[in-house]
């Protein structure tokens, strides 16, 4: 295994591993979001939440871009990554103007989104991510894996 080919498995774990911990914070932000109607510590839980599922967005891009430049990837993911990272923004938009018509719907969609990417960027077909993230799946499919 050349140091190279180490460094690819690396960003695309990096890549794979962002994703998944963006999709854990939104899904935590729908949890909290239920705290923040029936208990009084709820709204602090979901302020600290919109904070890290912002934080993990940035990071996911951060990982597109390392996934994409050293490695020669497709650059797909970092498109993906800007989207989510907008959306987040509208997000946090909308929770501070307190437009929950708005706010919980595109949450909703945000998990739907990123739970998909999650599934894609992990699956071993030649469609993961766009083939971003499985650039050695046409060796798997032709059975010389």
């Amino acid at each position: 295994m050349t140091a190279r080919t180490t460094a690819d498995r690396r960003t695309r774990t990096f890549l794979r591993v962002s994703i998944a911990l963006q999709t854990l914070a939104v899904f935590f932000q729908a949890a909290t979001a239920g705290l923040l109607l029936s208990t009084s510590y709820g709204e602090t839980l979901h302020g600290v939440g919109a904070r890290v599922m912002y934080g993990a967005s940035m990071l996911y891009l951060l990982a597109a871009i390392l996934a994409w430049r050293p490695g020669g990837g497709s650059p797909r993911p970092i498109l993906y990554a800007s989207g989510f990272l907008a959306l987040a923004s509208v997000q946090v938009v909308l929770g501070v103007a307190h437009i929950p018509s708005f706010h919980v719907p595109l949450g909703v969609l945000m998990f739907g989104l990123s739970l998909l990417t999650l599934v894609r960027g992990t699956s071993k077909g030649p469609t993961a991510n766009g083939g971003a993230l499985a650039e050695d799946t046409r060796f798997e499919l032709d059975g010389r894996a």
